[in-house]
């Protein structure tokens, strides 16, 4: 699980050897790890800890950690540890490898009402689960929802969450959060909101989108959106069955009051077609006890950090631990199609030649270049349909004549990450320097 490349140092937290960055954030990056005692890879958020004590982010952090902990569900993802160091917080997840539940919509435009209702089972299982245990989401929305290799679906990020014991006197939340366009009317007015309805809204969001492959709501000013959401002003394709519009506007109603509940939901004819209700087994209470722990800097509770100096690896060794094992995953060109969040390439240019020629690419398109060593980070200065589009980039010695280069979408529009890093960055900017050199590039899903 070492990060590829000929005398790179690996890190190993605990029993955990650090691989590759497989997600990144403003606060957070998420790599994948192997535990050295059983092989078993997971996922590791590692939080900065100064970062987190400079922005005041200790209960919201406390409160992803004791949530997550409280949430033992199939539908939800695992978390098994939380290990802090004398500079870093790790928690250590689930390893979900089938992508988020956006980027197959994305490839399939929208899925067929059959398809998009198994998944909606499952989302309401999840959701049903976490509010038995006194838990609100508050950021539902395709991209916090992961599907493992055999299509389950897991629910993520709770970074957002509240639980029961923070509404106030008049037993609403009063936090406004979210994602705008999947958030309920009710949060928008921001005059307190009961969490289990609001997430209710944003499962009737993603439902529409899994089968109408658009949002309900949208516009570009904020105000012109809020009004539409205000009023639940919506249409329907045609496409969409009698019974799913009819179940979708039961979903959909801007009164919190009169929208249809989980309950009413399980026994909703078009839910209940082909249902199955989740079956697991429910753990003991769970000790919250720790997660203080992790936060307070005591020497016993800290664990070590260390860099180890792997093997010398080729670039037959990086081959042989690429996804399934298959040539193609490095070296073929897939169709431009492929590309999700993640695009790289081979190259037998030098690492300086490599980033020199993207920081010179990036300059025209308005992107601010920050680098460390081999690193490189990109963030636009244009606001783009979702933000600020953020590429990391990073260059691996594979072997001294051999570099393969990742380029990651950090933040922004999926589809606008495909076209800048393709379209504006690798081909004009990289495709003439490994001209004679073989370049191949590969877009390749995550």
């Amino acid at each position: 699980m070492a990060e590829a490349g000929a005398g790179r140092r690996m890190t190993r937290v605990g029993h955990y050897e650090m691989g590759k960055t497989i997600g990144e954030g403003s606060f957070a990056k998420v790599k994948l790890a192997c535990d050295t005692r059983t092989g078993d890879a997971f996922a590791i958020k590692v939080l900065d800890r100064n970062h987190v004590l400079r922005h005041k982010m200790v209960e919201q952090i406390k409160r992803e950690i004791s949530t997550m902990k409280l949430i033992k569900h199939p539908n939800v993802v695992q978390l098994h540890e939380v290990m802090a160091s004398k500079s870093k917080i790790y928690m250590v997840l689930e390893f979900v490898d089938g992508g988020e539940l956006f980027d197959k919509i994305v490839n399939s435009r929208r899925l067929g009402e059959d398809e998009a209702r198994r998944y909606f089972h499952q989302l309401i299982n999840a959701v049903d689960y976490c509010h038995s245990r006194g838990v609100y989401h508050r950021d539902l929305k395709p991209e916090n929802l992961l599907l493992d290799s055999h299509g389950a679906l897991k629910v993520s990020d709770f970074g957002l969450s509240a639980f029961a014991l923070h509404t106030k006197e008049d037993g609403l939340l009063h936090t406004a959060c979210g994602t705008p366009n999947y958030v309920a009317p009710e949060v928008l007015a921001d005059k307190g909101y009961d969490g289990m309805a609001a997430d209710v809204w944003s499962c009737g969001i993603i439902l529409f989108v899994l089968m109408a492959g658009y949002l309900p709501f949208e516009d570009e000013n904020i105000m012109t959106l809020y009004k539409l959401i205000s009023k639940a002003k919506f249409t329907c394709p045609q496409w969409f069955s009698s019974g799913a519009k009819r179940f979708i506007k039961r979903i959909l109603d801007p009164n919190p009051h009169t929208r249809i509940t989980i309950a009413e939901i399980l026994e909703d004819d078009w839910f209940k077609k082909d249902y199955k209700p989740p079956l697991f087994e429910h753990g003991e209470d769970v000790s919250l006890d720790d997660v203080d722990a992790a936060f307070d800097g005591s020497e016993e509770n800290l664990v070590a950090e260390r860099k180890e100096k792997p093997e010398s690896m080729n670039a037959f060794a990086l081959i042989a631990r690429s996804q399934g094992f298959n040539l193609g995953n490095l070296f073929e060109k897939e169709t431009v199609g492929m590309v999700k969040r993640e695009t790289s390439f081979t190259s037998q240019c030098t690492a300086q030649e490599i980033m020199s020629t993207i920081e010179k690419a990036c300059g025209p398109l308005g992107f601010n270049v920050r680098k460390q060593n081999y690193k490189m980070k990109l963030k636009g200065d244009k606001t783009g349909r979702k933000g600020h589009l953020s590429v990391a980039t990073e260059v691996f010695e594979v072997a001294p004549s051999l570099h393969m280069v990742e380029l990651r979408k950090t933040g922004g529009d999926t589809l606008e990450f495909h076209n800048v890093t393709l379209n504006d960055i690798i081909i004009p900017g990289l495709v003439h320097i490994d001209k004679f050199s073989g370049i191949q590039i590969v877009c390749r899903p995550l």
